[in-house]
């Protein structure tokens, strides 16, 4: 089947630029729970296109959304660009905003994997929990150097900061080895959260306690073999959500039938599409 049978490709647009936004075709129940799917830094919406169908498969209506710069989404990161997390929590924001007309009424979650999860719960914390019904986070975490098992963080501190020191330099991440081209303000502000685990202020809005007000419910999996955001750095994530109630489990390479890391687990994600539609079933109707 090619993409275009697969989804409709929208823009919405922001800031005089536009964010691109693959939608799935509607499941055969009128009123399934909505899923908007936020990525991972650098990873392409198109990507997701196994989890996309394994989550209609579990009855869901599926949205996938590329993160500014990246695929669909202008603008190409430079040296011009500035942006950095409030922007991408804003995105998000956007998003849910041109898509309301097919959500009223509708149950609806954001899901994030990586980046994309912390720009979802970002959104949550700054503008208000009231956009969505629930958060799914799958291998996100925050890449706090110590939350590393073993010796592992005395590597993972000077990696992330030298990436960017470079970012910094360069004025823009050229992508060499992780992530894909980036601003050099999201470079910069997931360096911050891998140096100090925790977010940094936005806008000037404390991020760490607007994080602690988020009463949204969550379901947080971490994946087996994820070499970037390991079990413990998800911990310390949902140690941040007091106010929520948070919903924290593993997937595994016995759930999925295949091998799993940062990224694999998208294309072997039928039971995770399971999980994550009954806890779509489990919350409040609108």
């Amino acid at each position: 089947m090619s993409a275009a049978a697969e989804y409709t490709q929208e823009f919405v647009e922001v800031d005089g630029e536009r964010l691109g936004i693959q939608v799935y075709p509607e499941p055969d129940r009128p009123d399934a729970p909505v899923v908007v799917v936020c990525p991972a830094m650098g990873v392409r919406a198109r990507y997701y296109r196994p989890l996309a169908a394994a989550l209609r498969g579990a009855g869901l209506a599926v949205v996938v959304a590329d993160l500014r710069g990246t695929g669909a989404s202008t603008p190409a990161p430079s040296r011009r660009s500035r942006y950095g997390y409030p922007e991408l929590a804003g995105d998000v924001g956007a998003v849910l905003e041109a898509l309301k007309p097919r959500l009223d009424g509708r149950r609806r979650l954001l899901l994030g994997h990586s980046l994309g999860g912390q720009a979802a719960l970002l959104h949550l914390a700054l503008a208000g929990g009231d956009t969505v019904d629930g958060l799914a986070l799958v291998a996100v975490g925050l890449p706090w150097w110590r939350a590393y098992p073993g010796r592992r963080g005395y590597g993972v501190l000077p990696y992330t900061q030298g990436i960017a020191a470079t970012a910094a330099l360069l004025r823009v991440w050229p992508g060499w080895g992780f992530g894909g081209r980036q601003a050099r303000g999201v470079i910069r502000d997931w360096a911050y959260t891998a140096r100090t685990g925790r977010f940094p202020r936005l806008d000037g809005v404390d991020a760490e306690a607007a994080v602690r007000r988020v009463r949204t419910p969550v379901l947080a999996v971490s994946v087996d073999d994820d070499q970037y955001t390991p079990h413990a750095t998800m911990d310390h994530l949902c140690a941040k959500l007091v106010a929520a109630p948070v919903v924290r489990e593993h997937y595994t390479v016995a759930d999925a039938g295949a091998p799993l890391d940062h990224f694999t687990w998208v294309r072997a994600a039928a039971p995770l599409a399971d999980r994550v539609a009954a806890f779509a079933a489990g919350l409040p109707g609108r």
